[in-house]
């Protein structure tokens, strides 16, 4: 149904002279190719720093890993060390608190500790007693007042 003279007429163009088109072009693309290959350049360099830097920091994790798990282990040997010095200093002082008791107890004095206790609950053994301290001088024997 349609006519030819009904459709507009396509717009000719003139073909392109090839020496004046191609140069130009010729001449970007060039430009455009050495673009490139600058570019493709700097990304290989850039990926090889990448690359190196990331070496470099895998060997840094690893040394300060290492030096850590050492001073893990040197603490917790001090650690270790350190419980077993004072559980030694708790024996003694219990061995020395035992000494001082018995020695007291051998004087005829009360401890100190058990008078205290006396102190609290005077009804030991169901008898009321009365504590009496009197004070001592360094040698143990009484103050006369």
């Amino acid at each position: 149904m349609a006519t030819s003279d009904s459709t507009p007429p396509l717009p000719v163009t003139a073909p392109l002279a090839p020496k004046e088109n191609m140069t130009p072009v010729g001449s970007k693309i060039a430009e455009l190719n050495e673009s490139r290959t600058e570019l493709l350049s700097r990304i290989q360099g850039l990926k090889q720093d990448l690359q190196n830097w990331r070496s470099k920091l895998d060997t840094q994790v690893k040394i300060y890993r290492d030096e850590l798990t050492e001073l893990k282990k040197t603490l917790n040997v001090e650690v270790e060390q350190l419980r077993t010095e004072f559980q030694e200093l708790r024996t003694t002082l219990h061995q020395q608190q035992e000494d001082v008791t018995a020695s007291l107890r051998n004087l005829g004095l009360q401890d100190v500790s058990e008078g205290a206790k006396e102190a609290e609950d005077p009804k030991i053994e169901g008898k009321d007693e009365q504590v009496h301290t009197s004070p001592l001088k360094e040698n143990g024997k009484e103050v006369e007042s």
